[in-house]
């Protein structure tokens, strides 16, 4: 009898397809990259000018297009399945931008509301509810995972780090697994 690995990182990727396809039609173009950008915006109250709203802005169209260039695509959108493979290809892809560095540094910027350098337990509720409208009663379970040093607060480290294990780590149990859920 033979047994097949569960591929974590596809379940991650496809769980963040299902996230980010708030219309629900199947596919991501730009105007879905817009629309995470302004979610997190609206969720937080920034002005557009504020410089982390450019920053949002500026990265969630960046991710887009670094989709688009490791993707098969021949429009200007992604199916599900393109959006898996060209993650996986743009996550690991240093000659321009990084996804898998440049996210946890642009939306730790915002969920750190009072710019202490940490996201407290109730920052990371505001992110869950606000942003993923998300009140699982097991969604906070990742707060703890993600304080991989137990002292109350998700440093910038960590959230960073958990962003990376979030597109590159097959550990079902690694801290970046559980943004969506467990796989």
């Amino acid at each position: 009898m033979t047994t097949t690995a569960q591929d974590v990182i596809g379940t991650k990727l496809e769980r963040n397809f299902a996230a980010l396809d708030d219309n629900q039609d199947g596919y991501l173009d730009v105007t879905t990259f817009e629309r995470l950008a302004d979610r997190y915006i609206q969720a937080y109250g920034l002005d557009k000018n504020d410089r982390r709203a450019r920053a949002l802005h500026g990265f969630c169209l960046v991710y887009f297009m670094e989709l688009l260039r490791h993707s098969d695509a021949q429009e200007d959108r992604l199916t599900k399945d393109q959006f898996v493979a060209s993650s996986r290809l743009a996550s690991v892809d240093g000659s321009r931008v990084n996804t898998a560095d440049g996210a946890g540094h642009v939306f730790f910027d915002v969920i750190d509301v009072n710019g202490d350098g940490e996201i407290s337990r109730d920052e990371f509720a505001r992110f869950l509810r606000d942003v993923w409208k998300s009140d699982a009663p097991d969604a906070m379970e990742s707060f703890t995972m993600l304080d991989t040093d137990g002292d109350g607060a998700i440093s910038r480290t960590e959230f960073v780090r958990a962003m990376r294990e979030h597109f590159l780590s097959d550990d079902p149990d690694a801290p970046g697994s559980v943004f969506f859920g467990r796989v």
